[in-house]
C-alpha cells in the first residue's frame, strides 16, 4: 500500500502587508508576507509536496500598495514580486483586488508566475470566466489528481465603483461551486478537490444557526452543505481565525488578515486497488508572532518601501486645537472635531451641505498638531472615493436607524457595541456620523425607533423631500446593509481618493481649526 502526504498552505487578506510594521505608527507588528515567507519556506523544507495558495485581497491595503498604485505603477507590482519569489501555486481574486482599477489588476495578473482563479467572475458578454482560469489541476505521483477551484464573493458590485468592473459580471458563488465541482469530478477525473473561496460564513459552524444578518454574501456554509464532492474549503474575507472545523465532511480554514497567520492543511492519502483515498485531513493556523521575516523578501521590496515611507513623512499642515482620538466609543456617541473635519472636506469637495463618514476602526489615532501624510492614511485607511446621491428624508432616517443599531440596548447604564458589528469581524466602519442635519440617537429605545430628533435648519426633516448627500462609494452602493441607498440617483461622482482630498484640503488651508458644532449625540 502506497502513502502520500500533501500540505496545503493558505494566505488570505494579506492586504498589501509585506513589512512587519504598523504604517500609522511605524512600530513593529506581527504581520506581513515577509514573516509568513519564513513559515512557508520552513514547511517546504519539511514536506515534499506543498501547494501554496492565496485566497484574495492581496494587492490593496497599505500605504505601500497605495503609493505604488498611485505614483509608482510603471514598475512591477511589489506584492506580485514577493509572491513570485515565494512560488505561489495560485491565487483567488478578493473584492479589494478591484479597488485600484482594472488596469492595475490586469497588470498584476499578467506579471504573476501563477494562475489567478475566478470561476464566477465572468465576461458579461460571453458568460465565460473573465480572467480565463476557473481552476488548475496538479497531478502527483501515481496518478493522484488534485484540483483547486477559485471562487469570489459575488457581492462585489454592491461595493465597487462601476468603472472598476467594466465588462464583468458575477455569478453567485454557490451556483458556480456546484457546476465546477461536478465538472472537475466527472470530466477532469479529480480525485481530491480544494475550493478556495474569497468569502466566509454567515452561520455558526457547529449548529448552522445564523450568526449575523443573513445577506447571502458569505456562502461558505451553503457551499459545503449543497455541493457534493468538495474535500477542503479555504476561506477568507471575514478576517476570522478558523481551523479544525468540518461542515458536512468538508474541512474549512481561515487564517485571519494582514499575514498574521498561515493556514496549513495536512492531507494523508493511501492507495489501494481502487485508487487513492484520503485517510486523514487536519487544519491548523501557524502564527507569525515571533517569527523573523525573510530578509531577501524585504530587500526585494525595499525600494518601494522607502519611496512609500518618504511620501508618508511629508509634512502637509497644522491643526489648531485637538483632533486626536483618545476614546473611540466617545467619538461615536457625540460630535468630534475629527469627524466634523472629514465631513467638511467631503462637503467642500462635493459642493453639498449634508455628509456622512465613519471612524473606520478603533486604531484611528486622529490628527496631531503637525500633520503628515502618514497621519492622514492612519485615519482614512481605505481607497474610497466620494459620490453624491439624491435620497429622501425617510432614507436619511432609515440610514440613521441602521447606524443606531451599532449600539446594544443597555439596562446597566453603560454603552455597549452590538455584537453584529464586532463578530465575526469588527465592522466599526458601518457606523456613520453626519454633518448638515441635527439628530439624537436614544439607545434606551428598541432598534428602529431610536432617532428621537431629526432636524435641518431648526425644522423637522421632511420625510418626502429629496436631499443631496455626499458619502463614500462603498456606502453609496448600499455597502454595510445600507440598502436604502442602493440604486439612488448619482448626482456627482468624485473620482479622487478621500485620503488625497483630505491631504489637499490641509495643504491648501495650511492651518485647520478643530471645531465641533454638536449637531448630534447619543443618549441612553
Amino acid at each position: 500500500m502506497k502513502a502520500f502526504r500533501l500540505v496545503v498552505l493558505e494566505t488570505s487578506d494579506v492586504h498589501g502587508n509585506i513589512y512587519p510594521i504598523n504604517y500609522g505608527t511605524n512600530q513593529k507588528e506581527d504581520v506581513g508576507l515577509g514573516k509568513a515567507a519564513s513559515l512557508i519556506r520552513n514547511e517546504r523544507n519539511n514536506h515534499d509536496h506543498v501547494l501554496l495558495l492565496d485566497n484574495g485581497d492581496v494587492i490593496q491595503g497599505t500605504p505601500l500598495t497605495y503609493h505604488y498604485a498611485r505614483f509608482n505603477n510603471e514598475k512591477p507590482n511589489p506584492m506580485i514580486m514577493a509572491m513570485n519569489e515565494l512560488q505561489y501555486d495560485g491565487c483567488v481574486f478578493g473584492n479589494h483586488e478591484f479597488n485600484y482599477g482594472l488596469d492595475i489588476l490586469s497588470r498584476a495578473v499578467k506579471e504573476s508566475r501563477f494562475p489567478w482563479l475566478a470561476a464566477n467572475i465572468l465576461d458579461e458578454n460571453t458568460g465565460e470566466p473573465y480572467f480565463g482560469k476557473p481552476y488548475f489541476i496538479r497531478e502527483f505521483a501515481f496518478g493522484l489528481r488534485v484540483a483547486v477551484l477559485g471562487l469570489t464573493t459575488h457581492y462585489i458590485p454592491n461595493w465597487e465603483k462601476p468603472e472598476n468592473l467594466n465588462g464583468i459580471s458575477f455569478e453567485e458563488a454557490a451556483v458556480s461551486a456546484k457546476k465546477w465541482v461536478k465538472w472537475l469530478r466527472e470530466e477532469e477525473g479529480a480525485g481530491f478537490i480544494i475550493v478556495s473561496y474569497h468569502g466566509g460564513f454567515e452561520c455558526d459552524l457547529d449548529s448552522g444557526e445564523p450568526s449575523e444578518v443573513l445577506t447571502g454574501e458569505n456562502q461558505g456554509y451553503q457551499i459545503c452543505q449543497e455541493t457534493e464532492g468538495i474535500d477542503i474549503l479555504l476561506t477568507g474575507h471575514q478576517h476570522r481565525f478558523i481551523s479544525g472545523k468540518e461542515i458536512n465532511g468538508v474541512l474549512v480554514i481561515q487564517p485571519g488578515n494582514n499575514g498574521q497567520a498561515l493556514g496549513k492543511m495536512t492531507i494523508d492519502f493511501e492507495k489501494n486497488e481502487k485508487g487513492w483515498k484520503c485517510v486523514s485531513k487536519q487544519a491548523e493556523l501557524l502564527t507569525v508572532a515571533g517569527v523573523e521575516p525573510a530578509p531577501d523578501i524585504l530587500d526585494k521590496i525595499k525600494p518601494y518601501e522607502e519611496a512609500a515611507q518618504e511620501w508618508l513623512d511629508q509634512p502637509i499642515g497644522k491643526i489648531e486645537g485637538d483632533m486626536l482620538v483618545n476614546d473611540p466609543m466617545e467619538i461615536r456617541t457625540k460630535d468630534h472635531p475629527l469627524i466634523e473635519f472629514i465631513n467638511k472636506v467631503q462637503m467642500d469637495a462635493a459642493g453639498v451641505d449634508i455628509s456622512n463618514t465613519a471612524l473606520f476602526d478603533n486604531q484611528s489615532p486622529g490628527l496631531p498638531r503637525d500633520v503628515t501624510m502618514r497621519d492622514v492614511v492612519a485615519n482614512y485607511i481605505y481607497p474610497n472615493t466620494l459620490k453624491v446621491i439624491r435620497i429622501t428624508g425617510q432614507d436619511i432616517k432609515d440610514a440613521l436607524e441602521r447606524s443606531a443599531s451599532y449600539f446594544q440596548q443597555s439596562h446597566e447604564g453603560e454603552i455597549k457595541v452590538n455584537p453584529a458589528f464586532t463578530t465575526p469581524k469588527p465592522q466599526h466602519y458601518n457606523y456613520d456620523m453626519w454633518e448638515g442635519i441635527d439628530y439624537i440617537i436614544d439607545i434606551s429605545k428598541k432598534e428602529g425607533e431610536r432617532i428621537t430628533k431629526l432636524e435641518r435648519h431648526g425644522e423637522p426633516l421632511d420625510m418626502d423631500a429629496e436631499y443631496d448627500v455626499v458619502m463614500n462609494n462603498y456606502r453609496s452602493g448600499g455597502g454595510g446593509n445600507y440598502l436604502m441607498y442602493k440604486d439612488k440617483p448619482v448626482i456627482k461622482d468624485i473620482p479622487i481618493d478621500v485620503s488625497e482630498l483630505i491631504a489637499n484640503y490641509i495643504l491648501d488651508k495650511k492651518v485647520i481649526k478643530a471645531t465641533v458644532n454638536h449637531n448630534w449625540k447619543v443618549i441612553y
